[in-house]
């Protein structure tokens, strides 16, 4: 539907379908603006009244919304407005994902005032949880040193804090946690009354009236400061766990079986890591596979409509996207399993094109932060790479990118080299746009210290390692069981492909009795909440919860009314169809004027106007 959007800077029109969540549209309506930058409220009233809130779950349909409704804007009077603010407005060149998140809240400052005035920020639980926690690394009393009764304390059996440099390189501990980083922040005589995050902007302040805009002016007080690259002291997660090994497994089945390399976002939850002193682990739970083109060589994302419906569905099941995973294989020895190594200190361990796509989500997932001005700072959003480690065996390794480096690839300041992977290269001004200079540190043949430019830069002043593991007892969120799994998303090949022939096969192997056993499974709820029959994503609100609670009378009760009665009956129907020698689903056979054949020899599926396999090679075998 079309919406009507009023500013004081004029009258835009969004399209968006009545469906989107509210988020969604603070995003098109920062892009119809282009002179206007968060925050903002919108209302469905002149008069500011009914407010539309900024959400993940809330749909435009659940405020009455309708096609050509007027809806107006207002600027937060009082908030601090930065050029830098413009995660997830969609305008980075290597834009993929629509999942990119907005701010609805941000710091407020007095006038005068050097300390900063926060509006309320609506913090992840993880993190509200470690602020309650004491973070102190508990010591006993050494026997050779402590000269004291048990009830006293020394300087050897005193609680260490949580950023004690000492305890961490024990630990082998490369970055402390971020909320071990703020604690040390407000550790100081002012309690961190005074202790303010900034975030990093690379371009020029608007508003300055002092000279002609660039390139013909620019000022001290407008220009973005010049960059020297460091390494960061923490990281905003301290630790990947994947749930089960039947995740990495289930989704490394693609390339086992095409040699295709493959992307796939992870969703689950941030908890506490009781490794690292106030750490953050981020335990995956489901791997959803976004549309993609892929070589033996790159992949290439695709236009994903059925994002934000899959953030929702994770929502309700109480998971979000925490970060992303890619295959970089290459097979060595097919008889043994083994591939190869070549990403190692010698090379690099992640490409330049690699750290710009990480940056890149990184700041579509903005960490919200009471020390902030702005009201985030930094991101929990992980990378995940699969690739051959010294042993020549399957491994993940796990990243995310410096905060420097998430700022340079937002405001698109740094590209990939053409030739060398381990390079990046930030860009040079332009009349069209100005890059703030950037530089990196390093020593030289003498062991001096010398700065230079960052054109090229290595990419490891970019990285900051996360540890990525799974746990000895395996944890299954959704149900795994002696059954076939439901078809993985947006799979061209053979016995992978999400249809109603799918869907009937799947649901044959479990007991109507026990429908919770089917419908815990995250392909199965993305494929029945958008199939093309009977899309159910309104109606499973009390399916979602029935499963995010394990309540199997719950899932029976939702499986017995119309909706899935419904598409039953149409399952029934495509049965007696396909007996009748007729197609179970029009159009399944593939394109217009011919039927798509499965390679035998690789199982790909394949267009019918092709003599030869796609990803083999060899000839059709009819």
């Amino acid at each position: 539907m079309m919406l009507r959007i009023q500013s004081p800077e004029g009258t835009r029109r969004v399209d968006i379908d009545n469906l989107a969540v509210t988020k969604e549209l603070f995003e098109k309506v920062l892009n119809a603006f282009e002179t206007i930058e968060y925050p903002f409220t919108l209302y469905g009233k002149r008069d500011k009244s009914q407010e539309i809130a900024s959400s993940d779950t809330k749909t435009l349909a659940s405020y009455g919304l309708k096609h050509g409704d007027m809806i107006f804007l207002s600027h937060i009077a009082g908030a601090v407005q930065h050029a830098e603010q413009q995660n997830g407005n969609g305008k980075a060149k290597n834009q993929i994902s629509n999942t990119s998140s907005s701010l609805s809240t941000l710091a407020l400052s007095m006038p005068g005032s050097k300390i900063p005035i926060r509006s309320t920020v609506d913090e992840d639980q993880v993190d509200l949880l470690l602020q309650k926690m004491d973070g102190t690394v508990k010591r006993k009393r050494d026997p050779k040193n402590c000269l004291h009764g048990d009830n006293s304390s020394c300087i050897h059996c005193l609680p260490l804090e949580p950023y004690d440099a000492s305890y961490l390189k024990d630990l082998n501990v490369k970055h402390m946690s971020f909320n071990a980083y703020l604690r040390k922040l407000s550790s100081g005589l002012d309690g961190g009354k005074y202790a303010n995050l900034d975030n990093i902007s690379c371009r020029i302040k608007p508003g300055c009236t002092g000279h002609p805009p660039w390139p013909k002016g620019v000022c001290s007080k407008c220009q973005p400061k010049a960059i020297t690259l460091n390494s960061q002291p923490y990281r905003h997660v301290d630790n990947v766990v994947f749930e089960n090994p039947n995740l990495v497994e289930c989704f490394l089945h693609y390339w086992r079986v095409t040699g295709r390399q493959r992307i796939g976002f992870l969703y689950g939850k941030f908890d506490v890591h009781l490794d690292v002193p106030l750490g953050i682990k981020g335990t995956v739970a489901a791997i959803y596979e976004p549309p993609q083109e892929s070589t033996r060589d790159s992949v290439r994302l695709l236009p994903d409509p059925r994002q934000s419906l899959v953030d929702r569905l994770a929502a309700k099941l109480g998971l979000s996207c925490i970060g992303w995973i890619f295959t970089d294989l290459v097979a060595e020895d097919v008889s043994k399993g083994t591939v190869r190594n070549f990403r190692n200190a010698e090379t690099h361990f992640l490409s330049a094109q690699e750290c710009v796509m990480a940056g890149h989500f990184q700041s579509l997932h903005p960490n919200p932060c009471r020390f902030s001005s702005d009201g985030y700072f930094g991101s929990k959003f992980v990378t995940v790479c699969v690739t051959g480690d010294s042993q020549n065996q399957v491994h993940m390794e796990g990243y995310q990118v410096s905060n420097q480096c998430q700022a340079l690839v937002r405001d698109e300041c740094l590209v990939p080299t053409k030739d060398a992977p381990e390079l990046a290269y930030a860009r040079q001004s332009t009349a069209e746009k100005y890059i703030p200079d950037v530089y990196y540190k390093e020593k030289d043949a003498y062991g001096n210290e010398v700065t230079r430019e960052a054109r090229p830069l290595p990419v490891e002043y970019l990285l900051v390692d996360v540890p990525v593991s799974t746990p000895l007892e395996p944890v299954f969120t959704f149900a795994a069981g002696s059954h076939k799994a439901f078809p993985v998303e947006n799979r061209p090949i053979d016995g992978h492909l999400q249809d109603v022939s799918a869907l009937a096969s799947y649901l044959n192997q479990f007991s109507r009795h026990r429908f919770i056993d089917a419908a815990s499974d995250f392909h199965f709820l993305i494929y029945i909440a958008t199939m093309d029959m009977l899309p159910l994503m309104e109606s499973m609100d009390p399916l979602l919860e029935a499963i995010h609670s394990k309540d199997a009378a719950l899932a029976n009760q939702w499986a017995s009314g119309d909706q899935w009665s419904t598409v039953l009956q149409l399952l029934a129907h495509a049965d007696q169809m396909s007996v009748a020698g007729q197609p179970m689903e029009e159009g399944a056979s593939g394109a217009v004027g011919g039927k798509s054949w499965t390679c035998v020899h690789c199982t790909f599926i394949n267009a019918p106007n092709l003599s030869s396999c796609e990803i083999c090679n060899l000839p059709h075998q009819i």
